[in-house]
């Protein structure tokens, strides 16, 4: 129970961490209209809550690290919860820009500490991490459908607030659990600190430090766009509504989630060089062919692109739990969440700025080909290494 519980109420952080901007891209659809903006200026409005959600990750850590774990989770669960709740009640695009700051804010807590709490409680980290990265992935799922269903059978604004409540709502248990002492933070690490040089330590940090900043990137503009590109390219398949576009979207990452589970479950027998490789590798030609269909050719490459891209988190977070000081550890998944979610951020104005200056999506696509192409080629500087047997629990 000392181990399921952190895993059960990580996983289910992991996917209310991403619902917030999935929603928004959704109902951006409708927002265009209601408020008179282009689909640049409407997906503008996150931007600043995207880059606070990575940006402010690392002080997130620091408190976890320095104070409580566990406290900050509790703050996390409802700054999210209350912050969709006003989100939906927002009545200007400025206001609608606060609250989803706000809610990029406390979401902020989440991966570093999340992350943190997790690895230290479990011995097979590339599996949890995998479990746990399948309930980040079905995030999006859940939100694109979610956001579906209530916009057509209600309004944009319950798609944001009916979350909202069951995100505060699972807020108020754990901070029950946690006042009773049944959830708490752990001082026992359950693998062994990874011995490696301080040349390897800094050769690792260096090429993860692009490669990472590649794959937020490229789930940033690919979270923008998604919705987008099936309302205008499979708009037939969608029956031209918010509600299909939203079911194709949460297939996508329901496809992606189970891509990842494998991957973690593969972080604990092969080489995690090699499974980072393969995930850029499969990225690159897709994207390309993304870039010139539509139909079942274009939902084929999709499927592959973003499921390749999600692929490559667990191999991330395995590295970082293994060359990253436990006492640091949350410190150092915040500044992954910097490069991925704060830096990354500028993929959302990267997809409205190519969308509006071309109309279309193909520059996109082959922008984010190029993207992939970098992470690939740094990644091969990664120290070779195999990780054919889990490390021992002491």
């Amino acid at each position: 129970m000392s181990s399921r519980l952190p895993l059960a109420f990580s996983c289910v952080g992991h996917t209310f961490s991403h619902l917030f901007a999935p929603i928004f891209f959704v109902v951006a659809l409708l927002l265009e209209a209601e408020f008179g903006l282009s689909h640049g200026e409407v997906v503008s409005l996150i931007v600043a809550g995207n880059v606070l959600f990575g940006v402010a990750a690392p002080l997130a850590g620091w408190l976890g690290d320095k104070w409580s774990a566990s406290g900050m989770i509790a703050i996390y669960f409802m700054g999210v919860g209350a912050g969709m709740i006003l989100t939906g009640l927002a009545q200007t695009p400025f206001q609608l820009m606060m609250f989803l700051t706000l809610t990029g804010i406390f979401g902020s807590i989440y991966h570093p500490v999340g992350f943190a709490w997790l690895v230290s409680q479990v011995e097979k980290r590339g599996t949890a991490l995998g479990i746990n990265g399948v309930f980040g992935t079905i995030g999006p799922s859940v939100a694109a459908l979610s956001a579906g269903v209530l916009t057509d059978l209600i309004s944009w604004r319950a798609a944001f607030m009916v979350p909202g409540a069951v995100v505060l709502l699972v807020g108020v248990v754990f901070f029950v659990l946690r006042q009773r002492g049944i959830i708490h933070d752990t001082t026992i690490e359950r693998v062994p600190q990874h011995k490696a040089s301080k040349r390897e330590v800094m050769r690792t940090i260096m090429v993860l430090a692009v490669t990472m900043l590649c794959t937020g990137l490229i789930y940033q503009t690919t979270s923008a766009a998604l919705p987008k590109v099936f309302s205008e390219r499979l708009g037939s398949f969608a029956q031209d509504g918010v509600l299909g576009v939203g079911a194709m979207v949460a297939l996508v990452y329901v496809v992606a989630a189970v891509v990842q589970l494998i991957s973690g479950r593969m972080c604990d027998k092969y080489s995690l060089k090699l499974i980072y490789i393969l995930s850029f590798i499969a990225q690159v030609p897709v994207m390309i062919f993304a870039a010139q269909f539509s139909g079942g050719g274009l939902m084929f490459a999709i499927l592959v692109m973003i499921a390749a891209n999600q692929a490559s988190l667990p191999v991330e977070n395995t590295l970082i739990a293994r060359y990253a000081p436990k006492d640091w550890r949350a410190l150092a998944f915040g500044l992954k969440f910097v490069l991925a979610f704060g830096v990354g951020a500028l993929g959302i104005l990267l997809e409205g700025t190519i969308y509006d200056l071309t109309g279309g999506f193909y520059w996109l696509f082959i922008v984010l080909a190029c993207i992939a192409t970098v992470g690939l080629a740094v990644g091969l500087l990664l120290p070779s290494e195999r990780n054919a047997q889990p490390q021992a629990a002491e």
